[in-house]
Formats: structure tokens, C-alpha cells, sequence
């Protein structure tokens, strides 16, 4: 009889054993998630289908759709509790789940400032190797970890970009939140007002327009190396704004000769090469009020390309002969371009604004880096290069009184 039972019990289990493992489907969604305010939680349900909805009840209660991707990215400038709606819309396999997503305040308050400095890249220029001072023997990640010195927390201390293109890429200690109709954060540069009168344009006195670029960390490594999205100001469709533009600045020759100015304060008129992709070469100027070598020192590079947005000219040379320019402010959008003073409007950015490569408009809850880069290639004789210049930046949804 054990015999017998035994060999029954192989049989089941030689059958058992034959049979296809049937896998276990899940939505890849659960019902209830708990997240810290400013920080993004990534929805992916596994289930795919014709049409995806995301919605959220509004202010009166009723679902709005807030999303039509099959991914979600929710993020909360606000503790609560949310309510999410996910639906996939299919004649053969529709499918609705709903969550529950609780927002905590963080433990440790969240700074208003800059916290992190990621790269620091300038074109030559003027105050390049000064603000901040470059030292013999600094490396390029020394001067990254002093431009985060300069601008984190209320430190305020100026870095310069150099010409166009010239960058600094920065973040905070958060993802800032992508708030409907409000500004989301601002920059501080050193641009100053003054008389505008025979310029023939508008805001005017020390404006060096740079452009802001955001991203999000979609691949969630903490470095900025996914997708950049500029931010577009109020000359992005000027017809005198040039996209993809490209320039090369090329290190002067050791055995160069200074060609001066004359009674111009302009000590060498050929002092550092560039070419662009539009057919046009120039020079950065050396002026008699900086001495310091303008090429980034600290760098190995015999050339320096940058690629981006060229805003218009912005400088006028009032009386003609290099005694008076006006760097004129455009109207919005732009680091360093209106006076700290200004109002936040001026000085402030709202993600909204991102598009993509295209110019095509882009929906971003959350960044979590900024880029700015100079965004004028111009020359203003005596005082040198159009150079952005930044000192702070602020995200606009975090209280002051958290520092």
C-alpha cells in the first residue's frame, strides 16, 4: 500500500511540476502613498491601454483632469491629504483606481535658497577668474565648489558668466513645485537702472539679459543630466532673437600682440577670438580696468563652444563715440536684467514658460535644476562684454522666515 502511495504521490507531483507558471498581474499602483511635501512621487501602472486620465477633485469637488500621459508625476507644495482618480479609457480593458496620497511637512525646514552648485562653466570675459577669484593651481571642480560658496544660502556674493553662453547650473535642497498662476522662483544679479533718454528704448542702465534653462531629474540620480527646457522670455519670438545659435572662443596665442584703442580705455582689440554658425567673427576686448587673464584658467581647453538662444543687442552707444553705453532691459523672463529692487515680477520665473528644443510648450510640476547662461553677444568698448552676472536665487514657495 505505501508503495501504491508513493507512486501516486510522484505522478501529482511530476504533473504539478509540468504545469505553466501563470504570472501575477499587478496595476503597479497602490491605493494609498505617503510623500513629503516638494518631493515628486512617480506613478507607473503596468496596465496599458487606448487613453489614460489622471484627475483630482477641484475647489467645488468635481474630478479635473490634471494629467493625459499613461505616467504621472504628482508633487505638492502644500501638506494634505489628495485625492487621485487614474482611469485607462479602452473599448476592450477599461480600468479606474483610485489613491490617496498624504503630503507630510519635511522634518527639517526646507531652504528659500540656492543649496547646491552643480557646474560652472563660463565664456571668457572680464570679470572671468575674478568673481570668483581664480587661484594658480585651481581645478575646475574648486571653482565649482566657489561659485557655491558665492550664491548658496544668502551668501550673495557675484559670479560672472562671461560672454554668451557662459553658465553656472545650480538647485535646491527640494524639487520647486510648479504652482498654477504664480511665479515659482527667482534670480538676483547686479543690474541697475539708470537715465534712458536718447537710447530710443525702453528700461536702460546696466541690464546683461541671461537665459534661464530648468529640468527635471526624470531618472531620479540627483545630477542634472536629463532633458533642459529653456525658459521663454519676452524676446523668444523677436524677430531678431536667433535659436540654435553656436559660438567657439578660441584661447589667445601666447605670442600675441595687444592691439589697443587709442584715448578708448580698450587695451587690446583682438584679444580673444570667436566664430559663430551665422558667418560672424569678433573679439572679446581686453579693457585697462581688468588685467587678469579673461580665458578660463583653470581649464585645458584651447577652445570654448557654447550652443543656445542669442537674444538681440541690448547696448546703445548713446553719444556714438564709447563714452556713454545703455544696456537696455527687455521686459521679462531674463536673469540680471531688472534691478533687485524690482518687483518680483520682473525678477521672478514661472515653469510655465519652459518649451522644449522646438519651442514647443512643455507641462513640468516640479524642476529640480536651473541653468542660466549669458544670452547677449555684444561688446560695450571701455566697459567691456555683455556678462550675466548672479548672486541669489529664490524658490517663491518656500516662507523667508524658513532660512
Amino acid at each position: 500500500m505505501k508503495k501504491i502511495l508513493y507512486i501516486l504521490a510522484t505522478i501529482l507531483l511530476t504533473l504539478t511540476a509540468c504545469q505553466p507558471e501563470i504570472p501575477m498581474v499587478t496595476s503597479g499602483l497602490d491605493t494609498t502613498y505617503a510623500v513629503v511635501r516638494m518631493r515628486a512621487l512617480r506613478l507607473h501602472p503596468e496596465y496599458s491601454g487606448e487613453r489614460y486620465e489622471w484627475s483630482m477633485p477641484d475647489s467645488n469637488g468635481n474630478d479635473s483632469i490634471v494629467a493625459t500621459t499613461r505616467d504621472y508625476l504628482f508633487v505638492s507644495s502644500q501638506a494634505g491629504v489628495y485625492r487621485l482618480k487614474f482611469q485607462i479609457i479602452d473599448a476592450d480593458n477599461p480600468f479606474t483606481h483610485n489613491m490617496v496620497i498624504t503630503v507630510w511637512d519635511e522634518e527639517v525646514a526646507y531652504s528659500r535658497y540656492i543649496a547646491h552648485v552643480y557646474d560652472y562653466r563660463p565664456a571668457p570675459g572680464q570679470f572671468v577668474g575674478d568673481m570668483p577669484r581664480y587661484e594658480e593651481g585651481d581645478t575646475e571642480e574648486r571653482m565649482r565648489a566657489k561659485v557655491e560658496e558665492c550664491i548658496s544660502g544668502t551668501q550673495d556674493d557675484l559670479i560672472s558668466l562671461g560672454g554668451f553662453g557662459g553658465y553656472v547650473t545650480f538647485g535646491f535642497d527640494h524639487s520647486v513645485v510648479n504652482v498654477q498662476d504664480s511665479l515659482d522662483f527667482m534670480i538676483l544679479g547686479n543690474a541697475l537702472y539708470a537715465s534712458s533718454e536718447g537710447s530710443g528704448l525702453g528700461s536702460a542702465g546696466s541690464a546683461e539679459p541671461g537665459i534661464v534653462m530648468v529640468s527635471l531629474d526624470s531618472n531620479s540620480n540627483g545630477i542634472p543630466d536629463d532633458e533642459w527646457y529653456e525658459l521663454a522670455g519676452s524676446e523668444h519670438t523677436n524677430k531678431s532673437t536667433v535659436h540654435s545659435y553656436e559660438i567657439t572662443y578660441y584661447r589667445t596665442p601666447t605670442d600675441h600682440e595687444p592691439t589697443p584703442r587709442p584715448n578708448s580705455g580698450v587695451t587690446d582689440t583682438t584679444y580673444i577670438a570667436w566664430s559663430d554658425n551665422q558667418g560672424r567673427t569678433g573679439y572679446i576686448e581686453r579693457n585697462a580696468f581688468h588685467n587678469q587673464e579673461y580665458f578660463p584658467q583653470w581649464l585645458s581647453d584651447n577652445t570654448l563652444t557654447f550652443k543656445g538662444t542669442r537674444l538681440p543687442d541690448n547696448v546703445v552707444d548713446v553719444q556714438g563715440d564709447g563714452s556713454y553705453y545703455v544696456l537696455n532691459a527687455f521686459d521679462w523672463g531674463y536673469a540680471d536684467n531688472h534691478a533687485n529692487s524690482a518687483s518680483v515680477e520682473q525678477t521672478g520665473f514661472d515653469i510655465d514658460w519652459a518649451v522644449d528644443s522646438a519651442g514647443n510648450r512643455v507641462n513640468l510640476p516640479c524642476i529640480d535644476f536651473v541653468r542660466v547662461y549669458t544670452g547677449v553677444n555684444q561688446q560695450c568698448g571701455r566697459i567691456g562684454e555683455v556678462s550675466t552676472e548672479i548672486c541669489r536665487a529664490e524658490d517663491l514657495h518656500v516662507a523667508e522666515e524658513w532660512k
